[in-house]
């Protein structure tokens, strides 16, 4: 049996709140996966995303924390970084390497900056900074479909959107037939999340940042832009020891159609 043949599925208890993460693997350095905004939850892909970061799996002990499992109406990332934050410390994790994809990419920046001795080394892949009106307007036409209770159009334009073209065509029938199956819940909750990247911006804390970052971007970012990852970047005047590297053609969800992507994040993370 393989070291991430064992999955963990389990719930943190948090003040007023709970949230569900699962493991595997079985090294001595803690690796933590924040995942990008998700119309069902991440814990129904565990053995999809345990397969994908199997390389991970000799050096790292791998945590992958899905959203609070109550939510608000008026729920912000900030929210969202410390109910994961004071997930990460009630597990008693430290010294951890967190990879943060998308919103989860903004999650992470945020725990970064208002709990350093948490983080290690980080990966923000296909993130941001801050959200406007128009970085916003693609989330917004999911939200809109999502209230609709739309399936199989929410899905569509969520893959339209994240995945190269070529990807989408291939997939698109199947992606439309997902759609058949989300819940009310599974709708309310979404559009909670989402609304929740209006607003956001955390610029005026990047310079505080000092342990190192790489910034993983999507040149042709049909979400958030390929010059978001690299404003990113530019503002970690304070970590010497970052970097970026820019995908072309992978779409915004380059963090699962790069062959190359989890080697770069476990290069960064050993070096």
């Amino acid at each position: 049996m393989s070291d991430n043949d064992i999955i963990n599925i389990q719930t943190v208890s948090l003040e007023n709140n709970s949230m569900n993460y699962f493991s595997f693997g079985s090294g001595d350095k803690n690796f933590i996966i924040l995942p990008g905004l998700s119309i069902q939850s991440v814990m129904d892909s565990a053995r999809m995303i345990a397969d994908a970061y199997d390389l991970f799996t000799r050096e790292f002990t791998v945590y992958v924390f899905d959203r609070a499992n109550e939510t608000g109406g008026d729920l912000t990332v900030h929210q969202m970084a410390e109910e994961t934050a004071r997930a990460i410390a009630s597990l008693g994790l430290c010294d951890n390497y967190i990879f943060g994809a998308s919103q989860g990419g903004m999650i992470a920046l945020d725990i970064i900056a208002h709990h350093p001795g948490l983080v290690k080394k980080a990966v923000i892949g296909s993130s941001c900074a801050k959200t406007d009106n128009e970085s916003f307007a693609v989330i917004e036409n999911w939200i809109n479909l999502a209230k609709a209770k739309a399936g199989a159009d929410l899905f569509d334009e969520f893959g339209r959107n994240i995945y190269p073209p070529a990807f989408y065509e291939q997939n698109r029938q199947a992606l439309r037939l997902l759609g058949d199956n989300i819940s009310d819940d599974e709708f309310e909750r979404f559009v909670i999340h989402a609304l929740a990247v209006r607003g956001y911006d955390i610029t005026d804390k990047l310079g505080e940042i000092k342990c190192p970052v790489l910034v993983l971007g999507s040149a042709d970012d049909a979400v958030l832009s390929g010059g978001a990852s690299a404003e990113i970047y530019r503002g970690l005047t304070s970590s010497p020891d970052s970097g970026i590297y820019m995908y072309d053609g992978f779409g915004h969800a380059a963090f699962d159609t790069a062959p190359d992507y989890k080697e770069r994040i476990f290069e960064f993370f050993m070096k």
